[in-house]
């Protein structure tokens, strides 16, 4: 989501009066890439370009070839393939092996359904969204998106077939990774991607002092919606220049969670948090960390007995990873990559240890 705000704001202040745009996405990953189907990078006609479809050795040639499509008003389809070893290709040498299929499609300004449109109406949804994406029909390229509401019985999308596309969009659900489908319309056969795209990460931190810092900085990278439970006066600036929310502790029964929120206790106070973490509990979020020993969170386990902390599944105490994590900014990284592991369904393993390819195929 992070990738997508950041080719919005781009887009948003273009003139587009004199600037034309193109958007570069990828469309479909065969054995190995360092980016993988959703990736996007904004091209301009000035030649600068916002995001990225690889680690760096893709982008100059998507840009010839955007800038190709602009001036053509033309969406076409790229492929680069390293799976052989051809001088003349692309990224061979950087021992990727993999095949990449990058779609380009000028993007209309005037058209309020154009892809950066569509991508805009998904950036506040607090439920993963489904996006439509037609890359081909019959075999001439088209690219055409929507963001599918496929909770109304009369959902529609290029005529076709309900029932057919219904079950593709629940294999993508089940999956929570995108899909092909060979599908059929009143318009002809189509090449349909259906992207699952997560919704931002919400972290909750409950806590003021200054380690709350390091925290709301390694979650705002990320493009983390970040709330803060503590009190605005011992929050520094920057810190709220950094935060979406700020809420009093005595606030804090009115927060609500979603399927996408992480919430870290951090207030160093052990009242505060034995208080709020029951607050919580009931709102039954997939991650609550806990910063502090092993010792501490049994402590609050005996005084909370009726709610037998130790066996929810979703709190993690002490939070984090082991990576022998000393200062706060060590610690904030190790949470929140615990966090992703969690959301992800990952071990958070040494991923030299992990046996076969780093990421499942998408196909």
């Amino acid at each position: 989501m992070l990738e997508i705000r950041k080719i919005i704001s781009e887009y948003d202040s273009i003139d587009h009066s004199t600037i034309k745009v193109a958007l570069a996405s990828v469309v479909s990953v065969e054995e190995s890439a360092y980016r993988r189907i959703g990736a996007r990078m904004l091209v301009k006609s000035t030649g600068m370009w916002t995001g990225g479809i690889s680690g760096g050795c893709l982008e100059g040639d998507a840009l010839k070839k955007s800038l190709n499509a602009i001036y053509k008003n033309e969406s076409a389809i790229i492929v680069y393939d390293t799976m052989e070893d051809d001088s003349s290709q692309i990224g061979v040498g950087l021992g990727c092996n993999g095949r990449i299929e990058v779609l380009l499609t000028p993007i209309d300004p005037n058209d309020p359904n154009n892809e950066i449109e569509v991508l805009r109406s998904i950036l506040h949804y607090e439920e993963p969204s489904i996006i439509a994406k037609v890359i081909s029909k019959d075999s001439q390229y088209l690219a055409k998106s929507q963001v599918l509401d496929y909770t109304k019985p009369d959902f529609n999308f290029l005529n076709i077939d309900n029932g057919s596309l219904n079950e593709a969009i629940q294999t993508t659900i089940a999956k929570k990774s995108p899909r092909i489908f060979d599908l059929k319309s009143d318009e002809g056969d189509l090449k349909v991607l259906l992207e699952f795209v997560r919704p931002e990460t919400r972290l909750i931190i409950v806590g003021d002092n200054y380690d709350v810092n390091a925290m709301a900085s390694v979650a705002n990278t990320l493009g983390w919606d970040i709330w803060v439970v503590g009190r605005m006066k011992k929050l520094a600036k920057e810190l709220v220049k950094k935060v979406d929310k700020v809420i009093p502790f005595e606030e804090h029964e009115k927060i609500q969670t979603h399927d996408y929120t992480a919430v870290v206790m951090m207030s160093h106070d052990y009242k505060w948090d034995m208080t709020i973490v029951q607050h919580f509990i009931k709102t039954n979020p997939p991650y609550i960390g806990m910063l502090g020993p092993k010792k501490r969170f049994l402590k609050m386990d005996k005084e909370l007995k009726h709610l037998d902390l130790e066996n929810i599944n979703f709190i993690h105490s002490p939070t984090g990873l082991e990576i022998g994590a000393e200062t706060p900014e060590e610690i904030s990284l190790s949470i929140a990559s615990e966090i992703i592991a969690v959301f992800r369904n990952k071990k958070g393993l040494f991923l030299k240890l992990k046996e076969g390819a780093i990421h499942p195929r998408e196909q």
